[in-house]
């Protein structure tokens, strides 16, 4: 079994797979509009220009919908954007979905298709004091190898006043009990996947540091998993495994254990007769 996660291709397209039979980019696109609002027009109130980094971005939709609001609440100024994101398809989808949407003369792009590890480590080379208002880390912590070190890093380069935005999976998600049931069968290659929001919250509260948390509810229709051969239910099984083709490369004894867990009641919700999948994520606003 190989991971998809050095796999860029398969990768984005176990993404667009999710995105396409969840809510999980409708939740946080609701939480962007409603509740960051106010915590932006806090961020660099008066300055000529605004600084904002995506780790990880992937084709840039919800770090879009963030630019939006940012520069809502702060009409006059400009805006520097730092993207970084190791997939040059993702980098490149990004790119194409800039191009088609006007609107955005008020923002400059850096692109740098790297992680964040070699990103900090481009900058700690260069001695750079380069300093951010608002840093995206959405949906990547588990893909970097400690994801409290990284935090902190990054967290370091905050202007005053400045915030972080981590999502993860809840603790209380059925996929992150699914990661911690199969940690060592499936989620290797040096990725957290069982990270989640709990982990980060309690490594900020040892640290003292102050931070907003928001539930974002999210269910993943999961129907079509339990159709053997039905294609789409073996791509969907592939992401929520993270490994390719995980329906004809899993031992049948692990497909048949992966399959019992995602039936159990305790794990989904049946609503006109569709399988949902509990993949609800936390937001974290946290301070500089």
């Amino acid at each position: 079994m190989q991971s998809q996660v050095k796999d860029h291709e398969n990768y984005l397209k176990s993404f667009e797979m999710l995105v396409a039979n969840s809510r999980e980019h409708q939740c946080m696109i609701e939480f962007i509009h409603t509740v960051l609002p106010d915590i932006l027009a806090r961020i660099g109130a008066g300055k000529n220009t605004l600084n904002m980094m995506g780790l990880g971005s992937g084709s840039g939709e919800i770090d879009l919908e963030i630019l939006k609001v940012l520069h809502e609440k702060h009409p006059d100024a400009k805006i520097e954007v730092e993207v970084v994101e190791p997939s040059y398809a993702m980098l490149n989808k990004y790119k194409t979905s800039l191009s088609k949407m006007p609107g955005f003369d008020y923002a400059t792009f850096s692109w740098n298709e790297m992680t964040a590890k070699d990103f900090e480590n481009k900058l700690m080379k260069e001695n750079s004091d380069k300093k951010m208002h608002l840093i995206n880390m959405i949906q990547m912590l588990y893909y970097v190898k400690d994801p409290e070190a990284t935090l902190s890093f990054y967290q370091s380069l905050l202007h005053k006043g400045g915030k972080v935005l981590v999502i993860l999976l809840t603790d209380e998600s059925a996929w992150a009990r699914l990661t911690k049931t199969f940690q060592n069968q499936l989620y290797k290659d040096g990725i957290v996947d069982t990270l989640t929001s709990g982990d980060i919250k309690s490594f900020l509260d040892s640290k003292k540091i102050p931070y907003q948390n928001y539930k974002l509810q999210s269910l993943l229709d999961i129907t079509q998993c339990f159709i053997p051969g039905n294609e789409k239910g073996e791509q969907l099984l592939s992401s929520l495994t993270e490994i390719i083709d995980f329906g004809k490369n899993a031992p049948p004894e692990l497909k048949k254990e992966v399959l019992d867990f995602l039936k159990n009641p305790e794990n989904y919700q049946e609503v006109n007769n569709r399988i949902l999948f509990d993949c609800s994520t936390e937001a974290l606003v946290i301070d500089a």
